[in-house]
C-alpha cells in the first residue's frame, strides 16, 4: 500500500499505529486479495488526516488532500543533531526548507553521524516530527535524547520487555547496538524522511 510506504512504516507498525489488533488484513490488501473497507479508511484518515479518503476507497484523485498539496515550510538547523537537539527550543533557526508532500513534520536538522548515514553521504538532512515516548514504534528511526546523549537510530524492543530498547545503527560493524530503558528517554522525534547530502 502506498500509504504505508509514504508513512515510512512496516505493515505491522502501521497496523499498530492505526489501532488494528492484527496486520493480516493489510497483507491481504497489499496482495490485492481485498479492497480497503470504509472502517479501515476511517482509521487511516483519523491518524493521517492528509490522506484523501476518496482516494483510499476508490483510487480516484490524489493520495493527499488538496489542502496538503502546497509545500510545507519547516525550520532548518544546519548544525549537527548532537549540537542542536538538546537546546532545540532555543536554537536559532538557520533557514527554511520547503517540502511538498511531507506533512505533520516539525523541523529539519542535519546529521553527520556515520552510524546511520549512507556510505557516500557527507551528511543527511532529517525531516523530524516530535512524538510522545509512548508513541515510539519499533522498527522506525528516531532521534532520541537520553541523559546527555543524542542518538539517531532504529528502535527495536528487547525480547519480552518492551520497556527495554535496542538502538540499532545502519553501520553495525563500527557502531554496536545501544541498550537503554525507555524511561531514560526525555524526548523523541520520528524520522519522517531523510535527504542524503552526497560528498562532492
Amino acid at each position: 500500500m502506498m500509504v504505508i510506504e509514504w508513512a515510512g512504516m512496516t505493515i505491522n507498525s502501521f497496523s499498530r499505529h492505526i489501532g488494528l489488533q492484527r496486520a493480516e488484513n493489510l497483507y491481504h490488501i497489499k496482495k490485492g486479495n481485498y479492497g480497503i473497507s470504509e472502517d479501515l479508511a476511517d482509521r487511516i484518515t483519523a491518524y493521517f488526516p492528509m490522506i484523501d479518503r476518496t482516494w483510499l476507497l476508490s483510487g480516484i484523485g490524489n493520495m493527499l488532500t488538496d489542502t496538503h498539496h502546497a509545500s510545507e515550510r519547516l525550520p532548518f538547523y544546519n548544525n549537527d543533531i548532537t549540537d542542536t537537539m538538546h537546546a532545540i527550543d532555543a536554537a536559532p533557526i538557520q533557514g527554511e526548507v520547503h517540502l511538498p508532500y511531507i506533512t505533520d513534520s516539525h523541523l529539519v536538522v542535519r546529521s553527520t553521524s556515520r552510524a546511520m548515514n549512507e556510505t557516500l553521504s557527507a551528511a543527511t538532512d532529517l525531516i523530524l516530527r516530535e512524538v510522545e515516548i509512548d508513541d515510539v514504534i519499533q522498527g522506525n528511526e528516531y532521534v532520541l535524547i537520553f541523559g546527555d546523549r543524542v542518538e539517531w537510530r532504529r528502535v527495536r524492543y528487547v525480547a519480552k520487555d518492551s520497556n527495554k530498547w535496542r538502538l540499532v545503527a545502519r553501520n553495525r560493524d563500527e557502531y554496536p547496538d545501544i541498550f537503554i530503558d525507555r524511561k531514560e528517554v526525555s524526548r523523541a522525534w520520528r524520522v519522517v524522511a531523510r535527504i542524503a547530502i552526497l560528498e562532492s
